[in-house]
């Protein structure tokens, strides 16, 4: 079996609420052997407890994968990037550092990489994955286009990053308000912007907090 091609991964990170559903509900996934692959992140701890769930994007040119020198990392034909393979992984780390969205964890007691895989036992079978089962905002939804279309009047998905001088694109999707200009999201914005003030470019995983600070 495998992940319909009609059924994406979307992230609405203005709806995370930091309930934390999702961080247990991937543990309870079979493939994970009790451990979690999905991180809650305070976007700007200092003025807001607005937090953002990470998971793997799924890219279609999986950095992790390419610098991996003992070709442990492998993607699937519908696009899904699995963890480490255990026979195959040397626990060098090239994967963690690599990574521009900072998903991939070493287990050293397992001396394994261990990622979010989207649940493929669950997602390869028409489930929906543990983490967005869970989530009661919905701020992780798994579905068709049409069903975000429907559910998400005001927004659009976005699947093109940028790193740098590198772009990436990605199975998972990230919405954006739907009347923004933004084509591509930039991973590093949100590390230099000032504190004081709006930045000339809002990324769109802390927008919610600026229209805060405006009202």
């Amino acid at each position: 079996m495998a992940v319909s091609q009609n059924q994406f991964f979307f992230i609405d990170s203005n709806r995370c609420i930091g309930c934390q559903a999702c961080v247990q509900a991937c543990s309870e996934c079979d493939t994970h052997k009790g451990h979690s692959m999905i991180q809650l992140d305070y976007i700007d701890r200092g003025v807001s407890t607005q937090t953002a769930p990470m998971v793997c994007m799924h890219c279609d040119s999986p950095t992790c994968a390419e610098v991996c020198p003992a070709d442990a990392i492998k993607r699937t034909e519908d696009g899904i990037v699995q963890s480490a393979r255990k026979p195959r992984c040397i626990g060098c780390n090239n994967c963690v550092l690599a990574c521009p969205f900072g998903v991939p964890k070493m287990q050293t007691r397992m001396n394994l990489m261990m990622k979010c895989d989207m649940c493929y036992d669950r997602t390869s079978v028409g489930l929906k994955p543990m983490c967005a089962s869970a989530c009661p905002s919905q701020a992780l939804f798994f579905g068709t286009e049409q069903e975000i279309r429907e559910l998400r009047p005001s927004s659009r998905p976005v699947q093109s990053f940028t790193f740098g001088q590198q772009t990436i694109t990605t199975r998972v999707r990230m919405m954006v308000p739907r009347e923004s200009a933004i084509t591509q999201v930039d991973v590093t914005a949100n590390m230099f912007e000032p504190r004081a003030g709006l930045p000339e470019q809002i990324d769109p995983m802390v927008i919610n907090l600026h229209v805060e600070k405006q009202v």
